[in-house]
């Protein structure tokens, strides 16, 4: 029986323990914290619960998988799991509003018509066509397959597969290089530029830098649907951690690895903080590369944006016909792009908001109250200093106030907020300046690759949104399946047929 040590217990790592366990492996996950899930946390406060982590799950595929892989009870029959519709409502800055329904590719094209301009939803359904092509183009090699070692392999993910339209006239070829190229080449209409590059923002990525293949991120949400779990997000993680524990992994909490030991140019276990040592055969790590420096080879460079949470528990019921998620627009862009990304990151700005108001009992003490989650992309801990508290409140009050688009007489309905920003999500997850990543993307010669999930050393792995694939649940999930294919199948592992 093969020992594997797992660094961390968030959803890419726990992904990746169920798999080995049910495998025959021992397998020992060690967490600094005192519970599992990583990002995906809970705040609990006077009958109020919200999501601290994502706030709703796409491509549920993936965890269909694992759970049909690992146990007798599917994904649905460990947790409730239905669609939101709508997908989301979008409030867009000269005042305009649109529901975009679930799932719905003949719906989205209605909505928009309807609420923008005819023609709107043809040229929406147009660039998501496209995206499709890029997404049946790089699905396996990007997200099924394990990051190719082979440079001629690898250099092919860095050719951007959007489909370039092609100019009139003599010199027709044409490629798009960013995502903002294509959305005003492609789009024109600025409310849908903002509806295209704010699917990129809520990732943590620069619409001017994204390459034009980003597109496959509102494909994605609109062909696989919103999903939302009964309890939160937070009870995926916590049946995650329940199968995990079904197949006899062991989970050790408070227990911080503090570095790695080699053996005969292997991995061979892990040092804990308290000094005492883990052996292993090999070594799953489901954390940020940064957080240990044994790591520092797989770590990226920049450090990804972070997230700014506003947890608000209100008083008065939740309307019947409310919107699961409302995404508020900013007034201005470029101070929004300027402040997130740089090249002087700061909190002044009006950020482009996303709503969450769940229906859902158990998120609230009755039905006379409601639990309001907002959220807002930020540049990370370092970058701005969130532990400054006039930038911190501040920038939640801003929040606030752009919130009221979507629920009028918000401040008057506050009972209280709890404010969660990078410096947090530092402290919850251990990543670096609370950086969230995001998923990985083909184009851009590779920028937008995460590191394998193997390296330099034997028996050493990487797991969880810092690697192959990137980040978000799903991705996360893909990780998992990916290192343990890896440790059962042997380095010939190309990924699941």
């Amino acid at each position: 029986m093969t020992r594997i040590v797992v660094i961390g217990a968030g959803m890419g790592a726990m992904a990746t323990a169920a798999r080995l366990a049910v495998a025959g492996h021992r397998v020992a996950v060690y967490e600094r914290s005192t519970v599992p899930g990583g990002g995906v946390g809970r705040l609990a406060r006077d009958g109020f619960t919200f999501d601290t982590g994502p706030g709703l799950l796409h491509l549920p595929a993936v965890y269909r998988d694992l759970f049909i892989k690992t146990g007798k009870e599917s994904l649905e029959q460990s947790l409730g799991l239905h669609q939101v519709d709508p997908a989301a409502s979008h409030r867009f800055a000269d005042g305009t509003s649109v529901n975009l329904p679930n799932a719905s590719r003949a719906g989205v094209v209605q909505a928009l018509d309807a609420a923008l301009t005819p023609g709107a939803g043809e040229r929406w359904s147009d660039l998501v066509n496209r995206a499709r092509d890029a997404w049946d183009a790089t699905r396996r090699p990007l997200l099924e397959e394990p990051l190719p070692a082979d440079p001629d392999r690898r250099a092919a993910l860095g050719h951007d597969p959007y489909p370039a339209l092609r100019r009139r006239g003599l010199f027709r070829r044409s490629t798009p290089a960013t995502l903002e190229a294509v959305a005003r080449r492609e789009l024109a209409d600025p409310r849908l530029i903002a509806l295209l590059e704010s699917h990129a923002l809520a990732h943590g990525l620069d619409p001017r830098r994204a390459p034009a293949g980003a597109a496959v991120l509102p494909y994605m949400e609109q062909t696989f649907g919103s999903w939302y779990a009964q309890g939160g997000i937070r009870a995926l993680a916590e049946a995650l951690y329940a199968r995990c524990l079904a197949r006899k992994a062991e989970f050790h909490f408070g227990a911080e690895v503090t570095g790695l030991l080699e053996k005969d140019g292997r991995a061979a276990g892990v040092r804990l903080a308290d000094g005492t040592v883990a052996e292993a055969d090999a070594v799953v790590a489901g954390v940020d590369p940064a957080a240990l420096p044994a790591l520092s080879g797989f770590a990226q460079r920049d450090v990804p944006r972070s997230r700014f949470s506003v947890f608000l528990a209100l008083r008065g019921a939740r309307p019947a016909d409310t919107p699961h998620r409302t995404v508020i627009h900013t007034p201005d862009r470029e101070a929004e792009l300027a402040a997130v990304f740089g090249p002087a990151p700061h909190a002044g700005h009006r950020p482009t908001v996303i709503a969450l108001r769940p229906d859902d009992p158990s998120t609230r003490p009755d039905a006379d109250h409601e639990a309001l989650t907002l959220t807002a992309t930020v540049a990370p801990q370092g970058e701005v200093d969130w532990a400054d508290g006039p930038t911190r409140e501040g920038f939640a009050d801003r929040m606030v106030q752009a919130a009221e688009v979507a629920v009028p007489g918000l401040a008057g309905r506050v009972l209280w907020r709890a404010v969660r920003t990078p410096l947090e999500v530092e402290a919850a997850t251990g990543a670096r300046g609370g950086g969230v990543p995001a998923p990985a993307l083909a184009g851009a010669d590779g920028a937008f690759l995460h590191p394998a999930n193997s390296g330099r050393l034997p028996g050493l792995y990487l797991a969880g949104g810092f690697a192959h694939p990137g980040g978000g649940l799903a991705h996360a999930g893909m990780s998992g399946a990916l290192v343990a294919g890896l440790i059962v199948e042997g380095a010939a592992f190309r990924g699941s047929q």
